[in-house]
């Protein structure tokens, strides 16, 4: 079996002083994918930067202390990308790893911020991506593609789906770009395993909303039709904690 892991850590250097190394060391994935960074390498401990048993690689966002993602990987990839596009490379969005069996692309997805104000921007980054998918996937490799997607997909993966209708991360337009990534062939992993409500993967700092379990499911594993009947697993790590999102997992038959 091959086990991912993709989690926003919501700051690297954050997440190693509430334990990430021994996290890592316990949890054993294969390979690890993690969003919201907000550092450059040169800001960290040896224990990220050349990790025990994997090769990492980064892509970090030109201002600092903001976005970027990191992949650790025990086997090394073929090749490791970025997206190829300034506008979102410069944010540390994205990083495409190819393997023997598929291509990953592990990825940060934009905040549409309130009043939908990065919107425009979020909505392309989405474009650009779904583009980059079509073409692996035309080119007959299969794709895994994780990350924090910013996006709550279905009233059933967020607690207060009717109070939320203008919010960031709910917006009409965020639904229905997922709604087009889905019908164009990319599966939701965890809702192939299950379909019930309140399982979230990020809880909103305020009012003990972890404690409650009022959430949302805005983090994900997707792949291509051809390649579901690889997946073995999917599902969401709520019971590690150092972050206000939490891990989601997948694990894949070996080829």
């Amino acid at each position: 079996m091959i086990k991912i892991v993709s989690w926003n850590v919501n700051g690297i250097r954050a997440a190693e002083k509430k334990g990430l190394v021994k996290i890592i060391a316990a949890e054993k994935p294969d390979i690890l994918c993690l969003q919201e960074t907000k550092a450059h390498p040169s800001q960290l401990s040896d224990a990220l930067t050349d990790p025990a048993g994997y090769t990492a690689y980064w892509s970090s966002a030109e201002k600092k202390g903001y976005s970027g993602v990191a992949l650790f990987s025990r086997e090394r990839p073929r090749s490791v990308d970025l997206l190829g596009d300034a506008r979102f490379d410069s944010e540390g969005r994205v990083l495409i790893a190819e393997y023997p069996d598929f291509v990953l692309i592990t990825a940060y997805f934009p905040n549409s911020r309130d009043g939908g104000a990065r919107l425009a921007y979020k909505l392309e980054f989405c474009k650009t991506i779904q583009e980059k998918c079509d073409e692996i996937v035309a080119s007959g490799k299969n794709i895994v593609i994780n990350g924090d997607f910013n996006v709550a997909h279905h009233p059933i993966d967020l607690e207060h789906p009717e109070a939320n209708e203008n919010s960031a991360g709910y917006l009409p337009a965020e639904r229905a770009w997922m709604d087009g990534f889905t019908e164009a062939g990319y599966r939701d992993t965890f809702r192939m395993f299950n379909l019930e409500p309140k399982n979230y993967t990020w809880w909103s700092y305020m009012n003990r909303a972890r404690e409650k379990n009022v959430g949302w499911r805005i983090d994900y594993h997707c792949v291509n039709e051809r390649f579901v009947s690889r997946v073995a697993g999917a599902s969401i790590r709520a019971d590690i904690i150092g972050s206000d999102h939490c891990p989601v997992e997948l694990t894949l038959k070996q080829g």
